[in-house]
């Protein structure tokens, strides 16, 4: 994998992302921010974080794929997240492990959690943005 992830001694060890990740690899894939919407752009999840969260995910997951990657060889995640408040954290990670298995890989990596006021559409809660390293 290009991708190694640490939890270095004095900094927190948290169970649902890791601190820092060390790419090796030689081919670089960002991806634009993927939101609640289906294949044919149909909004998923209105009103509901968590199920906003897991389709997001899983655009994620479909994006990495069509590059010939998976969540594995994520090196950052960027996650914004309409009007955030820290009682939105329950519904943010259920969303992530309700589809955890079917990601093609580990959905824990460094993340950034960037709290908006708006996305680009009024109907959407969340966004997630994600840089991935291959070799």
């Amino acid at each position: 994998m290009p991708v190694e992830l640490l939890n270095p001694e004095g900094l927190p060890k948290p169970d649902v992302y890791a601190q820092v990740s060390v790419s090796t690899g030689t081919r670089i894939v960002h991806l634009a921010g993927q939101v609640a919407r289906t294949a044919d752009g149909e909004p998923v999840g209105a009103g509901d974080l968590a199920a906003q969260v897991a389709q997001a995910y899983l655009n994620v997951a479909t994006a990495l794929a069509a590059a010939g990657a998976t969540f594995d060889d994520v090196a950052a995640l960027t996650v914004y997240v309409v009007d955030w408040s820290p009682e939105k954290l329950q519904d943010l990670g259920a969303g992530v492990v309700s589809v955890a298995d079917r990601l093609g890989g580990s959905p824990v990596r460094p993340v950034t959690l960037v709290g908006v006021s708006a996305l680009g559409e009024p109907d959407l809660l969340v966004e997630v943005q994600a840089v991935a390293v291959l070799p």
